[in-house]
């Protein structure tokens, strides 16, 4: 059995906490581009080196920037003036065993689809640009990929952290962003674009949502059409709220930044759907955690997950591990109110033994320690002895990482 320990953690759930903030990027935020695209392209990588060499190769593409480009928007449809940057750095096995690896093919070939799949204002050959800047990685770091066992070792000193489970602001914050991104929605509301970010604040039993959505002058003729839809949004979003929650009572704001009456710098318009496409930039790690929030109540990792190399990073693996062991504590516990699971690991150290694996528990008036430590140790010893299936997961993306 790895080194667990498992302790009390006296402090009031965050559900009960009387302040609870949670932020959420959407699909075409640029940071969120910069991380679902550069996890994309570890998996195409990862495919690619099983299909090749029959294992993973040393790869880690977890360093990206987005580089907004200028645009010119205008009512029933601006025009792109330059292109946006996609620059993607770090380190990638170009070579092994003789056989050359087209690394900066399989990059550009992935970024592609992927703009084409996720953003449908963007066309990838005429709106973006490509900068690569891959390199083969360090001897030391490699040659972890070469020791033939079923476990490779850490490639980094790192901790993580997860959580179980999600308190209503945190579900709320999620769904509603993946409502106004979902196909329905955008059926309904050509107008809006992938970009989305929900800040949600709770006081008490009070939700307050500030919404920002970047509209698609293509789809709006008028400054009264403009904020027309924007009020129809909004009542979707109320109902969309109350009928995934109890809530005693909520405000709903959308593009606070706009101004009636001002024309075009009093509204919130994108030629492409994304405010990279000529205002803001963006990079690896400054999204959301792996569970698909940005938590402000909580401990969470300070490692960018994406593009993390998906059997021997740790920063990737304990990431994601951490919140699956948390959530199978929670359901399969009986007396857990809240929990949190840390893993730490040492260079080098075989992945499947963290130096340690400590989890905190929450639990409900009445149940012990006692009654639920031995359950605990047994399920995180499970997930731990099970870590090859998970990085199998993780290689073939069947995991999202933002």
């Amino acid at each position: 059995m790895a080194n667990i320990s498992v302790n009390l953690f006296n402090q009031t759930p965050v559900q009960d906490q009387p302040i609870e903030i949670c932020e959420r990027k959407g699909l075409g935020h640029p940071d969120s581009i910069c991380d679902s695209m550069m996890e994309r392209i570890s998996v195409a990588l990862s495919e690619e080196y099983l299909k090749r060499f029959g294992r993973i190769m040393h790869h880690n593409i977890d360093k990206g920037l987005l580089v907004a480009g200028e645009v010119e928007t205008k009512l029933g449809g601006g025009k792109v003036i330059k292109p946006m940057l996609m620059v993607f750095g770090d380190r990638a096995t170009f070579v092994a065993g003789g056989d050359k690896v087209p690394v900066e093919d399989i990059v550009k070939r992935t970024a592609t689809e992927w703009f084409r799949h996720n953003l449908h204002m963007v066309d990838p050959d005429k709106h973006v640009k490509y900068q690569i800047e891959l390199k083969r990685g360090s001897d030391a770091l490699t040659d972890i990929f070469n020791r033939q066992s079923k476990y490779l070792g850490a490639n980094d000193t790192s901790a993580a952290v997860g959580f179980a489970p999600m308190t209503t602001t945190e579900r709320l914050v999620l769904g509603t962003e993946r409502f106004l991104n979902s196909p329905d929605f955008k059926k309904r509301h050509p107008e809006t674009g992938e970009d989305i970010k929900i800040m949600g604040m709770r006081k008490n039993s009070y939700i307050d949502l500030t919404i920002a959505i970047a509209f698609v002058d293509r789809y709006v003729n008028s400054e009264q059409g403009y904020f027309k839809r924007k009020e129809e949004i909004k009542q979707e979003v109320i109902d969309f709220v109350h009928a995934n929650a109890q809530i005693d009572s909520m405000d709903v704001n959308i593009n606070m930044a706009d101004v009636p009456g001002r024309g075009l710098p009093g509204m919130y318009l994108t030629v492409l759907g994304t405010s990279a496409d000529g205002a803001d930039c963006g990079q690896v790690g400054r999204g959301n955690r792996v569970n698909g929030i940005i938590p402000l109540n909580r401990p969470t990792c300070s490692e960018a997950a994406a593009g993390k190399n998906p059997t021997s990073h740790v920063g990737k693996i304990y990431n994601l591990l951490t919140y699956q062991i948390a959530k199978r504590i929670q359901n399969e516990t009986n007396g857990v109110r809240e929990v949190y699971v840390w893993l730490l690991s040492e260079i080098g150290r075989p992945i499947n033994e963290p130096k340690i694996a400590s989890v905190q528990l929450i639990l409900d008036r009445g149940t012990t320690l006692n009654e639920v430590s031995s359950k605990v140790q047994d399920l995180v010893d499970a997930e731990l002895s099970n870590i090859d299936k998970f990085s199998d997961d993780l290689a073939h993306g069947r995991m999202p990482v933002c």
